[in-house]
C-alpha cells in the first residue's frame, strides 16, 4: 500500500488513509494487517483509526469488526489461535521429554514466521514493544501466554498452576523471549530462532536441577 492515493477524495485519515483508485477490497485478515501495519508505521498508531485502516482495505467498518474486537488486536494478528497450538503443542509432548525442553520447542514452534513475512512480523514486533498505547492490552496477552506455560508446568509437576514454580516459569519464558524479540528488533542480521534458542539454553541451564 502507498502512504498516497491515485485519484482518491478526501478522506478524515489524510493521505495515508486513501484507497487506490479502482483496488479490490481485501478478502483475508492478513491482508488487513498488513495495510494498518504499514499506516501504524507510517503515521503512527494512535494517528490511524479503524475507519483508516477499513477505508484503506475497501471494506466497511461492520467487516473490520468481523476480524478484529478493536484497532488493538490488529497488532497482535492470530495471536489468540497460535496460543491454542501453542498449548496443543505442549500438552502432546512426551513425558519422557524435560520440561523446559519442551518449553523451548513449542515457543520455537510459536515464533515462527515464513521468510516472507518476516518484514510484517519485525513491523509488528516493534509495534507492539514500542507503543505506550498498546501496554495495557500487552498486559492482558503476556498474562494469557504466560498462563499457557504455567499450566503445563503445573500439569507436569502435579500441582495448581497457580503454584510459584509454575508462575515463575511462565514470567521468566516470557521475560527471555521478550529480550530475544528486542535484540531481535535492533539487529537486522539476527534470526529470531536462534536468539531465542541461545536464551533458552541459558534459561534451561538455570532451572535444570529443580525441574528435571
Amino acid at each position: 500500500m502507498s502512504a498516497t492515493a491515485e485519484n482518491g477524495t478526501d478522506h478524515p485519515g489524510g493521505t495515508s488513509g486513501l484507497r487506490r483508485a479502482g483496488r479490490r477490497p481485501v478478502t483475508s485478515r492478513y491482508e488487513i494487517e498488513h495495510i494498518a501495519l504499514e499506516m501504524f508505521s507510517e503515521q503512527g498508531f494512535d494517528h490511524t483509526t479503524v475507519d483508516d485502516v477499513a477505508h484503506a482495505a475497501g471494506i466497511g467498518r461492520r467487516t473490520f469488526f468481523r476480524y478484529y474486537a478493536s484497532k488493538n488486536d490488529v497488532a497482535w494478528g492470530a495471536f489468540d489461535e497460535q496460543l491454542v497450538r501453542m498449548r496443543a503443542v505442549l500438552a502432546a509432548q512426551s513425558p519422557d521429554l524435560p520440561v523446559l525442553e519442551g518449553i523451548r520447542r513449542a515457543v520455537l514452534e510459536f515464533n515462527h514466521v515464513d521468510p516472507d513475512e518476516q518484514p510484517w512480523h519485525r513491523r509488528r514486533l516493534r509495534l507492539i514493544l514500542e507503543t505506550p498505547a498498546l501496554q495495557a492490552h500487552s498486559t492482558l496477552r503476556y498474562a494469557a501466554w504466560r498462563q499457557v506455560v504455567a499450566d503445563h508446568v503445573a500439569e507436569r509437576r502435579g500441582e495448581p498452576s497457580s503454584g510459584l514454580v509454575p508462575q515463575s516459569l511462565g514470567h521468566a519464558c516470557l521475560g527471555v523471549c521478550l529480550a530475544a524479540y528486542e535484540h531481535w528488533l535492533a539487529d537486522d542480521g539476527a534470526e529470531l530462532a536462534d536468539l531465542l534458542d541461545d536464551v533458552f539454553g541459558s534459561l534451561t541451564q538455570g532451572w535444570a536441577a529443580d525441574l528435571g
